[in-house]
């Protein structure tokens, strides 16, 4: 400790050396301090989006928790035959579809937010929200397809 680039007189500040991840970001050096092209206030709009439908899908997962698991017999009684005739209902297939949907929105904005928050390279950024929404688009489509086009006659 008594190298001389060490020692630091009263009121002087130490220089770094190279930049640390692991710093928090200041006020003067934020690390989201980008203006991104696009949507005006897309971030303010997310932000609303997660608050509504949080609380939209508190209701449906509750009310789908009920109805599966204590409503009659609970889940004794689910088989393809009670799926079957469940989703030959116009509001079932409704309610999970929008269980579907609101779930994988709300769940792919809050890891889209994790990784704007969470990657420091830009070219990583891209990656993981191009992966992010080919799954989404993925288990989007083929969740509407089963539910819209569910045969309860298979031979």
């Amino acid at each position: 400790m008594s190298s001389p680039d060490l020692q630091l007189g009263r009121g002087q500040v130490a220089s770094i050396r190279q930049r640390s991840h692991d710093r928090p970001a200041s006020l003067d050096n934020p690390r989201a301090a980008r203006r991104r092209a696009g949507m005006p206030n897309f971030e303010k709009y997310a932000w609303l989006f997660m608050r509504f439908s949080g609380i939209v899908l508190v209701f449906l997962a509750l009310g789908h928790l009920f109805v599966m698991l204590m409503w009659e017999d609970g889940v004794y009684r689910i088989d393809f035959n009670y799926v079957a005739q469940r989703w030959h209902s116009p509001f079932w297939q409704i309610w999970d579809l929008l269980l579907l949907w609101l779930a994988q929105l709300h769940g792919g904005n809050g890891l889209r937010t994790i990784i704007d928050d969470y990657s420091r390279k830009d070219s990583t950024r891209f990656w993981l929200n191009a992966l992010l929404a080919l799954s989404m688009v993925f288990t989007l489509v083929l969740g509407t397809y089963v539910l819209l086009t569910f045969d309860p006659n298979i031979s």
